[in-house]
């Protein structure tokens, strides 16, 4: 193994070194906070993370006699400050790298030993990156190329995390360019995009056109023949038990009398056959009335299927399902229901690619706090993050409130990608969350600088930081700065009065 640049020298202190931790003083200027370094044992190189540095000076331990000296003249002017200055790092070890294996340490690195920079092969296997993995971005403070392997990535799901304008959305189309770029012999998935804000449309204009679909949800059509009573029961949870025993039954008959005929039926046809019904009593018939108007007022409900959403998951390409139009949170729940239960279900029956669902403000889709009866679509996405991973139908969740996301699907998520998170009880839900993350790491997470985030969990093999690559997609997300927004709404009423003006 190459020799790489020297560090340091491991001390002993009152707290090491230990199998979980020493310190060194800093030789080198090149030391940085989360940088991997290397000792080397007789069992093998241990290899550990810069945790914290430490710069110290013993002339300038007295606040007393640094206030008295700085009276007359600066400390350094009669004192030699900068030969009494020095620098510690302290190190959370992470393993031992023996025999071409990461096995766990067993016994501390000497003091006196040599800390050098870690080898970045042997990094590479210790992190578990991939050679044919998706380039993410580079290790902070490394060359090293953070490649992923796409399995360990989403196989069991995975949350991207961050305050708003921390870069998520600019990291989740990063990941969907290196998806729609996989090579078929290295196995590719079909991406579908839950997109609130209409922030990933511009990909349909990029290099990657061809391989992008948006749909337009105000257009969005489902068959009333496709709808099983008990998804449709979700949308009235407020029917009585009878109210829906009797519109399941009418449903049935309708579905039966359909297909004896080979014609299709939408909700006209349903409210016919409520009016003709001879079964139904006089409370019952204007209730179901009233709730079959109250689907009907969501202009989602159809005879025919649009898109087909058989036709929405094909490999490495991506499908952008466009809410932005709509504005009933009602309306957007029953699209991400419906769409995630049917991707499930064609999934099980291999009718479809392998898939990630991604899924952009899921916090208001799959909310902890409230209630299947009001999130709509909190059952479908919770049943994908547990069951999934077994069909090839992956979830990646996209929040800026973790505290407000499902635990439920938030568990599931065995990798998270955590941008700068602010609040406390955000920061408190990931640790929470998050195995593998000590409090040192936690509180990073808050100075984290846009475009840099914390990668956890099944897809490396040790927490990391990561700087997130460009784009190379050349499209501009969605949304405008609140200085051009003002200017432009003065610009437009200036124009107005002055076209008025004239008019006169």
């Amino acid at each position: 193994m190459a020799m790489q640049e020297e560090m340091g020298t491991v001390i002993s202190t009152y707290d090491g070194p230990t199998t979980v931790l020493f310190s060194f003083v800093v030789a080198s200027k090149n030391v940085r906070k989360g940088q991997f370094v290397q000792v080397s044992s007789s069992e093998g190189a241990v290899v550990g993370s810069v945790s914290e540095i430490t710069r110290a000076n013993r002339y300038f331990e007295s606040a007393e006699s640094v206030a008295e000296y700085e009276r007359s003249s600066p400390m350094s002017a009669n004192f030699p400050t900068t030969d009494w200055e020095y620098i510690i790092a302290n190190v959370r070890v992470h393993g031992m790298f023996r025999e071409g294996l990461m096995v766990r340490s067993t016994f501390p690195v000497a003091p006196g030993t040599k800390v050098h920079s870690a080898d970045e092969g042997m990094l590479k296997k210790f992190l578990q990156f991939d050679e044919e993995g998706l380039m993410l971005g580079n290790l902070a403070n490394h060359s090293l190329e953070a490649r992923v392997n796409m399995n360990r990535l989403l196989q069991k799901h995975l949350a991207i995390l961050a305050m708003s304008g921390s870069g998520k959305s600019y990291l989740a189309s990063v990941l969907i360019e290196e998806l729609m770029e996989r090579k078929k012999e290295k196995g590719r998935m079909g991406i579908v995009i839950v997109d609130s804000h209409g922030e990933y449309t511009g990909f349909r204009n990029s290099q990657y056109g061809r391989n992008v679909s948006v749909v337009d949800c105000k257009k969005m059509r489902i068959p009333l023949r496709k709808i099983a009573p008990a998804l449709l029961f979700s949308w009235i949870p407020d029917a009585s038990s009878q109210q829906k025993r009797e519109l399941e039954k009418i449903m049935m008959e309708l579905k039966k009398e359909s297909e004896q005929s080979h014609a299709g039926y939408g909700l006209s046809e349903l409210v016919e056959k409520i009016n003709a019904s001879e079964n139904l009593d006089k409370k019952s018939k204007p209730a179901l009335l009233g709730w079959v108007g109250e689907i009907r007022s969501l202009r989602l409900v159809g005879k025919e299927e649009y898109p087909k959403i058989s036709e929405l998951v094909k490999p490495a390409n991506a499908c952008v399902l466009d809410l932005s139009g709509i504005d009933g949170e009602k309306k957007k729940q029953v699209i991400v229901s419906y769409v995630a239960r049917k991707l499930l279900s064609l999934r099980k029956k291999e009718k479809i690619a392998p898939f990630v669902l991604m899924l952009e403000e899921a916090h208001n889709y799959a909310p902890e706090k409230m209630t299947r009866r009001v999130a709509l679509a909190k059952g479908a996405i919770e049943t994908i993050a547990r069951e999934g991973r077994k069909f090839g139908a992956s979830l990646c969740l996209i929040s800026q409130r973790p505290v407000h996301l499902s635990v439920t699907a938030l568990s599931q998520c065995n990798t998270n990608i955590i941008l700068r998170v602010t609040n406390p009880n955000d920061v408190k839900r990931i640790g929470e969350s998050c195995e593998g993350i000590d409090d040192a790491m936690l509180a990073s997470i808050t100075t984290l600088r846009v475009g840099e985030a914390m990668l956890v969990g099944e897809a490396v093999g040790s927490p990391v930081f990561i700087k997130v690559r460009k784009k190379k997609s050349s499209w501009i997300p969605r949304g405008q700065d609140l200085e051009e927004i003002a200017r432009k709404f003065e610009d437009a009423q200036e124009k107005k009065k002055t076209e008025v003006e004239a008019f006169l």
